[in-house]
């Protein structure tokens, strides 16, 4: 199942697991060195996604020397490679918490974000901010009033132009311009509150 949400298969699982025991057994550098280029970007692009940039750096770095240290007490028959770092991954997110203050305020993860990495054929940090930034847009449209989200919807979303959508709304071009423009001032503002 798990290897379902993070995009890696069978053998992708297999080889992950297999540079991990050459990190374990022999420190080998060269495995690290191809985990670390694969995970690091993965999890800067989730430290971004969970609003802890600041700290991204920071995460990735302990994350990875927990995976150098702790490689020898991964077991493959209890989870995937990707299932066991991510979990290294969301407790030294909830170290980094701690030591900010911030834990009661950030302590829930959503476990379906934490998945939400790219797959191999989709490697690019970019594609993780978008998915944070589709996400802050869907949660800053939610709390449009409805007559304007109704408005970005028909003409963002179902590709409507304005007079079709003044037309089926039943309201003068100008009213439905305004609840457009309205509703842009307020979604940039939302999303610069984000940083996106």
């Amino acid at each position: 199942m798990e290897s379902v949400k993070t995009g890696m298969g069978s053998d992708e699982a297999k080889k992950w697991a297999h540079l991990l025991k050459l990190v374990a057994v022999n420190r080998d550098r060269s495995a690290f060195r191809e985990i670390y280029q694969y995970f690091a970007p993965r999890i800067k692009a989730y430290a971004l996604n969970q609003g802890i940039s600041q700290q991204a750096d920071e995460l990735v770095q302990e994350v990875m020397i927990s995976v150098w240290r702790s490689a020898d007490k991964y077991v493959d028959t209890l989870a995937s490679p990707s299932t066991w770092i991510f979990t290294i991954t969301r407790n030294q997110r909830i170290d980094i918490l701690r030591k900010l203050g911030r834990l009661k305020a950030e302590i829930n993860v959503e476990t379906e974000e934490l998945w939400q990495i790219p797959t191999e054929n989709d490697t690019t940090v970019h594609s993780i901010q978008a998915l944070a930034a589709e996400k802050h847009l869907r949660q800053s449209m939610s709390q449009l009033p409805e007559e304007q989200l109704i408005a970005v919807r028909k003409v963002y979303y179902e590709g409507k132009t304005h007079q079709e959508v003044a037309q089926e709304l039943n309201v003068p071009l100008g009213t439905l311009k305004g609840r457009l423009r309205l509703s842009m001032k307020k979604l940039k503002v939302m999303l610069e509150a984000k940083e996106l």
